[in-house]
């Protein structure tokens, strides 16, 4: 039987070894599954620019999760990190997913996003940090409203959430 630290260290090397939404998102529903026993298909992922204060966003009663590719751009340029740029989009397709799941309240969503984190990443990942602290942690001090490039069209994410399972688990 796999001890609970040798899960947090998987849990650690797929996110950091992730190449994309999809592998992200794999490892969200996953750790949802194991903390929350929680689990819902057919979600589908959404790319927008929104000014950089807003992270992502999923419309009650769809399954949409809308997340900001400018914001992902910035923290991209600015940490030159994969790992970095991997926790701040697990932290937030968490964070969404949960309020896809009947989640509302955002202290509760919050306070959840921090729970899974922790027990799934352990407490010195930077996802766990995000949680406690916000994604924007990373951009302390920055100007973020000279940040922000031109409104792009939205795009879909291909093949994000790839499944044989029916829409409802």
């Amino acid at each position: 039987m796999l001890r609970i630290m040798d899960i947090i260290e998987q849990n650690k090397k797929r996110l950091s070894d992730a190449q994309g939404y999809n592998e992200i998102w794999e490892i969200v529903k996953d750790n949802v599954r194991a903390v929350l026993k929680q689990h819902r298909q057919g979600m589908m992922l959404f790319l927008d620019d929104f000014p950089l204060r807003l992270g992502a966003y999923h419309p009650l009663g769809t399954n949409n999760i809308v997340l900001n590719r400018a914001l992902t751009q910035v923290v991209a340029a600015i940490t030159k990190s994969q790992k970095s740029l991997n926790a701040l989009i697990y932290t937030l397709l968490l964070h969404e997913y949960l309020h896809a799941l009947g989640h509302i309240q955002e202290s509760e969503v919050r306070s959840l996003v921090y729970k899974v984190t922790k027990n799934c990443l352990g407490q010195d990942h930077a996802a766990t940090r995000f949680a406690k602290l916000g994604p924007w942690s990373l951009l302390y001090g920055l100007p973020l409203d000279n940040l922000k490039g031109p409104k792009r069209v939205m795009e879909i994410v291909k093949n994000f959430e790839a499944t044989n399972e029916k829409y409802i688990a």
